[in-house]
């Protein structure tokens, strides 16, 4: 029995002492945390803040500056027809001829009364009519010329802009009438727009600020103008508010309809400045945020709002401030409390 005994016990203690060896081993091997604390290699700036340009972009449609409807007072037969759609007249310009028969009529009264008005002066200088004659005459004479200059007015029918022909609705020949315009036009020296400004930046625009604007039919032009008017009400559903913009348009490039980009400017702000590849966006949601290095080499996670985008850079309006150092560049597969090591250029 002890010899039976003693065999069993024999391996029994070896296999402890493997055992323990093979525990002791592990102990001795270095943890894989403890290897990758530093786990990425990055880039860092220091936040600082300049003078940035406080402007908005909003979308526009260039409008005429003014339109006139061109017709007479009653209807009557066009004789003359002498401007064409696309035409740019002079204001003042001819465009058309009704009948004359009335018009021709009062000129001949007309001149006849100017001849007796004429006598009658001589005749009351002379002592030979009163007072009261004379100023009754003169009185006839100024009904019969206002007679005329409207019936001229409605007879030859002239531009009273400058700017483009874009409508004419009759031909030579046609009976028109008051209810449809023979012409219809435009004046582009100048331009306007009606510009929604939101209702966050009321305080900021008054008349007179200068804008900048770009059309698609001239991409790599920039054309200047200014607000002229600010209208007094918000719209209820927008929270906004129009202005209108005046551009001079000399070259008449502008054409009423053309879609436009209106650049307001409202002044200068100080703002922290950093580059755009610092400014990460979280998926799912339209949260912005940067990567703030602490004291222990680890990185947080702080949101931001930014601002405007300027060439390689974003201006902050929120959420970071002077002095504070921020991850750069190597952040795309960073996580809060990620351990880095800084190499920075």
């Amino acid at each position: 029995m002890k010899r039976f005994f003693s065999s069993l016990w024999l391996p029994a203690v070896l296999i402890t002492a493997v055992s323990c060896g093979q525990s002791e081993e592990k102990k001795a091997a270095p943890s894989p945390m403890a290897q990758g604390d530093v786990v990425q290699t990055v880039s860092t700036i220091v936040t600082s803040a300049r003078d940035v340009e406080d402007i908005s972009s909003y979308s526009s449609t260039v409008q005429p500056y003014a339109v006139n409807n061109i017709a007479p007072l009653t209807g009557g037969r066009i004789t003359k027809i002498r401007a064409q759609i696309g035409d740019y007249v002079s204001r003042g310009q001819v465009l058309a001829e009704m009948d004359r028969v009335q018009l021709d009529q009062t000129k001949l009264q007309l001149q006849n009364d100017s001849t007796e008005l004429s006598r009658l002066r001589a005749l009351y200088a002379e002592g030979g009519l009163s007072a009261s004659d004379l100023e009754a005459m003169e009185l006839a004479y100024k009904v019969r010329k206002a007679t005329y200059d409207n019936l001229e007015e409605n007879t030859i029918l002239r531009s009273p802009i400058s700017g483009y022909v874009t409508a004419r609705n009759y031909d030579k020949g046609d009976i028109a009438s008051a209810a449809l315009p023979l012409f219809t036009v435009q004046q582009v020296m100048p331009v306007k727009l009606l510009v929604g400004i939101s209702e966050s930046e009321y305080t900021k625009v008054k008349k007179g600020d200068a804008v900048t604007l770009t059309v698609d039919a001239f991409p790599d032009r920039v054309f200047e103008g200014k607000i002229t008017r600010l209208y007094p009400t918000m719209d209820a559903a927008t929270h906004t508010f129009n202005v209108e913009v005046v551009v001079e348009n000399r070259d008449r490039a502008l054409r009423p309809g053309m879609y436009a980009r209106v650049t307001v400017r409202f002044g200068i702000n100080h703002r922290i400045v950093v580059p755009d590849r610092a400014v990460v966006k979280q998926e799912g949601s339209g949260q912005k945020y940067v990567f703030v290095l602490n004291e222990d080499s680890t990185v947080s996670y702080q949101p931001v709002t930014p601002g405007r985008h300027i060439g390689n850079e974003y201006e902050i309006i929120d959420g970071l401030e002077e002095g504070v150092t921020i991850i750069s560049k190597g952040q795309s597969t960073l996580k809060e409390g990620t351990k880095v090591q800084v190499v920075n250029d």
